[in-house]
């Protein structure tokens, strides 16, 4: 693997464009036309973006439709994420040999360590869940099964004095990964809470927020700079500054078009 990967930073897109470039960007890594890449955007509109294999009935479509918030289904798994004020990132990497070969578990650890390794750089005290997931009694397999992705705590995502303050989900194929994951800088828990039918009292036990009510003065500028200084540390490499190709702008459009904007997608589940 190339001591020299990528860094892309497309700044806000829409919903279906972003996940159309993700999973084109992760395409081309995969096939070993582009390094590893780790890409940082946001979101030019409200939006949610669902699981790879959550069900869309989850969601309250109506209210959605009603306030323009635009509904996406991911490519990668997990739980439905409130996309609204913050950072996103994604890291595409080839999983045939070399440190990201050893499996699910043990890639998470290592991106987690890295974003960990971000949050302290910007002052911050994370935590990792680095437990792998085992049997769960009746009240832990609520809150995993909570359809809000902040909400419940996964194998690898980041927390601050308890507080969850990024969550990741990821894709793996035998050849590659993609890695997705959210970092809030502030919260709208009304409305983030009225996307969903479902409305049960587990989900309001504690405030949900964001990294601007913990670290008021952290911008966005100096966290994405803090990520690709960790990223670089972690892994021993150089990101370099790029854009996607031409190519993988030609397959996010077609994707965009034919796949994450299509109904049949979305609400596939």
């Amino acid at each position: 693997m190339s001591n020299s990967w990528r860094i892309i930073d497309t700044g806000p897109c829409t919903a279906s464009l972003n996940m159309a470039l993700d999973e084109a960007i992760a395409t081309s890594v995969r096939q070993g036309v582009s390094p590893p890449t780790l890409r940082i955007y946001g979101w030019r509109q409200h939006a949610v973006s669902i699981g790879y294999f959550q069900s869309s009935e989850d969601l309250d479509i109506g209210y959605c439709r009603k306030n323009s918030i635009h509904m996406v289904r991911r490519p990668t798994g997990g739980r439905a994420v409130f996309h609204n004020d913050e950072l996103t990132y994604s890291f595409s990497v080839q999983t045939k040999n070399g440190i990201f070969s050893r499996g699910l578990f043990d890639s998470y650890k290592k991106i987690s360590s890295a974003l960990a390794l971000a949050l302290s750089k910007a002052g911050l005290s994370p935590q990792s869940m680095t437990r792998k997931p085992g049997l769960k009694s009746k009240a832990q397999s609520a809150k995993f099964s909570n359809p809000l992705c902040f909400r419940s705590v996964s194998f690898g995502e980041i927390s601050v004095d308890n507080i969850k303050v990024i969550g990741s989900a990821q894709k793996r194929w035998a050849d590659g990964l993609l890695q997705q994951g959210s970092i809030p800088f502030t919260v709208d828990e009304d409305r983030g809470m009225k996307l969903f039918q479902r409305n049960n009292v587990h989900f309001r036990k504690a405030p949900l927020i964001g990294l601007r009510q913990i670290a008021p003065s952290l911008s966005y500028d100096a966290l994405k700079n803090t990520i690709r200084t960790a990223f670089e540390e972690t892994f021993q490499i150089q990101l370099i500054s790029s854009v996607p190709s031409q190519e993988e702008l030609s397959l996010a459009h077609t994707l965009d078009a034919q796949k994450y904007l299509d109904d049949a997608w979305t609400f596939r589940k």
